[in-house]
């Protein structure tokens, strides 16, 4: 959806038919609203909080709308005694899917690949003492925690991990609107950066900030309409 219909249809929703009431809501106010409608929008998918209470890929309908934030890539890492430490989580990282991992040890050199759990910190110790989920090169198993906005994969020193890349959930990119100040920079945007999702969600969306931005001006009606609207297709 181009930013012209996106700003003409939050404008539409938030005013009375056939008036002008709220035709003062200036652009960035719009793109702010959009942008956290976004955020607000996938986290409720992620995590269930919606109508059909799905999380992500609980259902078709999940799988297909949340499947543009997927995103793989490479972990960095530093060896230590008993797990590997990876960089600083990716600046767009929102949740965790899944990390994939390879190891080796002197028995066998050639590399295989890793069924790895995401554990808490807080029983990582428990878990390097259980002799059914300690980490195992003869199972090709073993778990990692999330800390410290690192991910560490546990070894128990049992094998060595040559490579790892970590499946996560991305932020939704920020909507410009052309001429339009960033309400993050402070700098007229040049160019437009539309919508990623599909046509849509993006309906569902314009209905979540169209909630925002009736809060923020108090009007009461327009905020139920919007919600009602959200709840319903979400």
């Amino acid at each position: 959806m181009n930013n012209s219909t996106l700003r003409l249809k939050v404008i539409q929703r938030l005013n009375k038919l056939a008036s002008n009431d709220y035709d003062n809501i200036e652009c960035w106010q719009i793109v702010e609203a959009f942008n956290k409608a976004q955020v607000q929008w996938v986290r409720r998918q992620l995590v269930g909080v919606n109508i059909l209470k799905q999380g992500d890929e609980q259902s078709k309908r999940k799988i297909d709308d949340l499947q543009p934030l997927l995103n793989v890539a490479d972990m960095a890492y530093s060896n230590m005694p008993g797990y590997v430490i990876s960089e600083t989580l990716p600046a767009d990282y929102m949740e965790f899917k899944r990390v994939d991992a390879y190891g080796s040890n002197a028995c066998c050199p050639d590399p295989r690949r890793f069924v790895v759990y995401l554990a808490e910190e807080a029983n990582a110790a428990i878990l390097l003492r259980d002799e059914n989920k300690k980490p195992s090169f003869d199972w090709a198993e073993t778990f990692c925690t999330l800390a410290g906005n690192k991910i560490k994969i546990y070894t128990n020193d049992d094998f060595t991990v040559t490579d790892a890349k970590l499946m996560y959930y991305r932020e939704p990119v920020k909507i410009e609107i052309q001429g339009c100040v960033n309400p993050y920079t402070g700098i007229v945007s040049t160019t437009d950066v539309e919508c990623e999702f599909k046509e849509d969600v993006t309906e569902t969306i314009i209905d979540d900030a169209v909630q925002i931005l009736a809060g923020d001006i108090e009007s009461i009606t327009q905020y139920q309409i919007a919600q009602a609207a959200s709840d319903e297709n979400s």
